[in-house]
């Protein structure tokens, strides 16, 4: 009879020690969670945010440098348009 009381004792011990690993992991995974952050915590995880999206922003930037060089190309165009209408105004003018 006293050998499984011991057993049944010691399973009743093996399980309030689980309990409590359990309970500590728990704690400190809050205490962890909740804890303040920093200026420096936060710069790095944005620059970590950026370093994970730099395929987005170059395939963006690429985007925008071929829009800015196709409003140029057209921009010079009309400035060429414009420069023939003015000196075709000019000789209408002159003579």
């Amino acid at each position: 009879m006293t050998d499984h009381k011991n057993n049944n004792g010691t399973r009743t011990n093996t399980i309030w020690i689980g309990v409590g690993i359990g309970a500590a992991i728990g704690v400190a995974a809050l205490a962890i969670s909740q804890r303040k952050r920093d200026r420096w915590y936060s710069a790095k995880q944005v620059s970590r945010r950026v370093a994970d999206h730099t395929g987005e922003l170059a395939a963006a930037s690429k985007d925008i440098i071929e829009r800015i060089r196709l409003i140029y190309n057209e921009s010079c165009k009309v400035v060429d348009e414009a420069t023939e209408l003015l000196s075709h105004g000019r000789k209408l003018v002159g003579a």
